[in-house]
């Protein structure tokens, strides 16, 4: 984790204009304080949400330390739940989770409305996914990570062949690494992180291509028998995916997550969930 470069948010000062849409009260005069919780309140109300009130959020609950579900509550947890009950809380909303979908069908979700606000589970920002919703500005930066078993010589060079298999997460940007830079391999999209991992661990296939972060936490708590071979550069970075119908609550996010930042929230978040500042 150590590995991975600090998130490089937009300047605070890019966000102000929007900021007046979350403020919170202020520590001036008692009426000063009053017209400002008048005008958060008012902003939420103005928001378009799915359901008023609240802020509905969607992931893929099996991408931990992102996104998981607690196995003694029943209940999700993670970085990216733990973030997305604070965005609400700065948005005056409240904040509620539907059940697990499959990741790739959570950009298709999010572009036809109707069924949740935005999606909060470690999704890379690309071009691909802009034509098709909109990204807040980015909260974490990744890179991609090549998983072996423990005592393999496999490399990225001696996988790209027709006789090997590699695990991805189906619909991620890992996906995407193998099919343009292993052409030659047995690309096998499962539909959760946890299979991939197992796959590898089992034999059945030969490799993983999965985010850095989500790799380290699974090794170090669940696989022991895997291990991080390569870090992928790839520079890639997370972000929330809103409608391209609902300006106003990216704007309103956009500028919270800039308010998370300089009040140290974030900062809470990646200790608690990475044991680290990232």
């Amino acid at each position: 984790m150590a590995n991975m470069t600090r998130r490089n948010f937009l300047s605070i000062c890019a966000a102000a204009g929007s900021l007046a849409l979350v403020a919170c009260g202020g520590s001036g005069t008692g009426s000063d304080t009053t017209t400002s919780s008048s005008s958060a309140e008012a902003s939420a109300a103005a928001l378009t949400t799915v359901v008023a009130g609240k802020l509905t959020c969607i992931a893929n609950m099996y991408f931990p330390p992102f996104e998981s579900m607690d196995e003694s509550t029943g209940e999700p947890q993670g970085f990216d739940i733990d973030l997305g009950k604070a965005l609400a809380e700065h948005l005056k909303l409240e904040c509620n989770w539907l059940p697990s979908q499959q990741f790739d069908t959570l950009v298709p979700t999010i572009k036809a409305g109707g069924t949740a606000d935005i999606s909060i589970t470690g999704m890379t920002i690309n071009d691909a996914r802009k034509q098709e919703i909109d990204f807040s500005d980015p909260y974490i930066d990744s890179n991609q990570a090549l998983v072996l078993k423990k005592g393999s010589t496999e490399t990225e060079a001696s996988l790209n062949d027709a006789s090997k298999k590699v695990a991805v997460q189906a619909g991620t940007t890992g996906e995407e690494r193998v099919r343009e830079n292993l052409p030659n391999a047995t690309c096998v999209p499962l539909d959760e992180v946890i299979s991939c991992m197992t796959s590898v661990s089992t034999g059945n296939n030969d490799a993983l291509v999965i985010d850095l972060p989500v790799a380290a936490n699974l090794i170090s708590n669940s696989f022991g028998d895997l291990e991080v071979a390569q870090e992928i550069a790839t520079g890639e970075q997370y972000g929330i995916a809103v409608s391209k119908e609902n300006p106003e609550l990216l704007a309103a996010i956009n500028a919270a997550l800039a308010e998370m930042e300089s009040d140290g929230t974030m900062d809470e978040l990646e200790v608690k969930w990475f044991g680290t500042k990232l």
